[in-house]
């Protein structure tokens, strides 16, 4: 964590970013009449992980911080439910949603890994008398 200057660092970051981008290309070939139903619930769900990691780490509190990285995580698991509608409604195929669920879950991976780095480091920090 000592080169990270910036949420833009961050590693969760940078796969929600990717997934975000995947999900938005995507989003792209389904018809018109979803714009404003399930293209605009997917679209939102998959920019909300990589923003409530930024939210999260403008906070400075690692508590805090992990709370927001619980929230992306939340939203990366309804970015998969959406594709699930995706694929039932027969705008992808599987292979197309084994691809971005392949991507998700990776997502989660690493955002499960900071959020564990966030409670090492606030466990840490309870142990310390402010003074």
């Amino acid at each position: 964590m000592a080169d990270v200057k910036s949420f833009q660092d961050l590693d969760a970051w940078k796969v929600c970013r990717e997934v975000r981008q995947a999900v938005f290309k995507l989003a792209k070939t389904f018809p018109a009449e979803e714009k404003y139903r399930l293209i605009d619930q997917l679209v939102r769900a998959s920019r909300s992980p990589a923003a409530n990691l930024a939210e999260g780490y403008g906070r400075f509190h690692y508590r805090e911080n992990a709370q927001f990285c619980r929230q992306a995580r939340g939203s990366l698991y309804e970015t998969i439910d959406h594709l699930s509608v995706t694929l039932e409604c027969g705008y992808i195929d599987q292979s197309a949603f084994d691809q971005a669920d392949e991507m998700i879950q990776r997502a989660i991976k690493v955002v499960n890994g900071f959020i564990r780095y966030l409670s090492g480091r606030s466990s840490e920090n309870k142990g310390k008398k402010k003074g």
